[in-house]
């Protein structure tokens, strides 16, 4: 078992238990899909590694701003469709 989930104090880092259970799984398909983990692997599953991330700040549940250009859909950026 994960040693950093028999506390609370990671699931409160990120905002509560949905939000990590989010960001857990949304990290767990990136590196399902071939993302490259932030934190040495020494032996642990793709879970493990996505609670380390969280565990050392290297990935948050931050969400971007609303009016960030970067979640402009297509429609929204190309008004011809």
């Amino acid at each position: 078992m994960i040693e950093s989930l028999k506390s609370d104090d990671i699931i409160n880092k990120v905002g509560g238990r949905f939000m990590f259970t989010s960001l857990v799984q949304h990290r767990v398909k990136e590196l399902m899909a071939g993302a490259r983990p932030l934190v040495d692997r020494n032996g642990m599953n793709d879970i493990e590694v996505a609670v380390e991330e969280i565990n050392q700040s290297k990935i948050s549940g931050v969400l971007p701003e609303p009016n960030d250009p970067a979640l402009a859909t297509e429609t929204e950026s190309n008004p011809l469709l």
